[in-house]
């Protein structure tokens, strides 16, 4: 299973990338938790400076940007 973690306060941004996520998942047929991440501390504790970001399986793949669908699955799908 994979663990997806949207980090953000909930931006415009961030509720986006969360839309994507949660849609790419669902059409993917792909086994996942997605989980939004409101707490500041907690997204700061990933090192980050910009909203949203994006964690999968405990690795930060993207911040402060919108990835597109084709490189979200890849990483997804553990590329």
């Amino acid at each position: 299973m994979v663990s997806i973690k949207i980090l953000g306060t909930g931006c415009k941004k961030c509720q986006t990338l969360e839309a994507k996520v949660r849609e790419l998942v669902a059409s993917n047929s792909i086994d996942a938790v997605v989980e939004k991440v409101t707490d500041l501390q907690e997204i700061v504790g990933y090192g980050i400076m910009m909203t949203p970001g994006l964690v999968i399986n405990e690795k930060i793949k993207s911040y402060g940007i919108i990835p597109k669908d084709d490189q979200i699955i890849n990483w997804l799908n553990g590329n």
